[in-house]
């Protein structure tokens, strides 16, 4: 007898909602209907920040039916995410995705919006995106575009693959065109075990104003890398932390911490984390030589 490869698929896709729905909550923290949340440790859930307007006595509704309180540890506008802690460690933590979801694989984004039990909505990976301004003084290094229809309630809850395990968590917060997207497991994660130790995320400053530039042939052999642009410093405000670390106008900023800047919004991601308020290396090419500075970081 041939396999009917619909039933397989539609089976595949049912075992995977299940497994997703043990570590996708219910997030009673708002005036209206609850949203979703991601369990990624046993006490600690993930949700979409939006979702959250109170920060104490928030009702969790875990995947056996039972009820725990939370509270609002940490929160981040920037990436509309924000870390609830649970009273009692009761719930099932999630499995990441082994490998990164691809362009035009199938797709479940799983909500847990009522009590009634867990929801999907399927379809499939359209776009992997990034870096993006939110619009919220954040920015996504990464993100995720699918055609899955985001209903109400799904936000904060999971997008999984076939095996049930989360490519990311999905959020309508950004109102990118009115869709929803989806931040990447490793980056809300990241994001989420920042949020339990500190509370929020530092945004760093150094005070410049700068354009895109070409770089001159000869610089790769400096830089030991491959990179085709800079960052030309057109303006230095005064007292800035830049002024301070000895930056100049007419200096073309490639690097920060080791890490390439060969645009602005590479640069916003590289001042964010822990080098606010720290001596951080930034390579610079003056008059064609590279040198570096160390310029402590401002926070924004």
């Amino acid at each position: 007898m041939s396999k009917n490869i619909f039933s397989e698929l539609s089976e595949s896709m049912a075992n995977a909602a299940e497994k997703a729905g043990n570590y996708t909550v219910l997030v009673d923290a708002r005036r209206r209907m609850p949203a979703s949340g991601i369990a990624f440790a046993k006490d600690m859930i993930l949700t979409a920040g939006h979702v959250v307007e109170k920060e104490e006595d928030i009702r969790i509704l875990l995947h056996d039916g039972s009820e725990a309180k939370a509270r609002l540890i940490g929160r981040d506008p920037g990436t509309d995410l924000a870390v609830l802690k649970l009273d009692s460690a009761s719930a099932s933590p999630a499995a990441a995705a082994k490998k990164p979801a691809r362009v035009g694989e199938f797709v479940l984004a799983i909500g847990r919006p009522s009590a009634d039990g867990i929801e999907s909505s399927f379809g499939t990976v359209n776009k992997i995106g990034g870096p993006v301004r939110t619009g919220r003084g954040g920015m996504l290094e990464k993100y995720i575009k699918t055609d899955v229809v985001s209903y109400p309630g799904f936000s904060g809850g999971p997008l999984i693959n076939g095996d049930g395990e989360f490519y990311g968590i999905n959020t309508s917060g950004f109102g990118m065109g009115g869709e929803a997207i989806t931040i990447p497991a490793e980056l809300a994660l990241k994001i989420a075990e920042t949020l339990a130790k500190h509370g929020k995320i530092k945004r760093g400053y150094i005070g410049i104003r700068s354009q895109t530039v070409n770089l001159p042939a000869e610089a790769g052999s400096q830089l030991k890398r491959e990179q085709e642009t800079g960052l030309l410093l057109v303006g230095i405000e005064k007292d800035s932390p830049a002024e301070k670390g000895g930056l100049i106008v007419g200096d073309i900023l490639v690097g920060v911490g080791g890490e390439a800047v060969e645009h602005h919004d590479e640069l916003f991601t590289r001042l964010s984390g822990d080098v606010v308020g720290k001596p951080t290396p930034m390579d610079i090419l003056r008059g064609g030589k590279l040198q570096t500075a160390n310029v402590v970081v401002g926070e924004r």
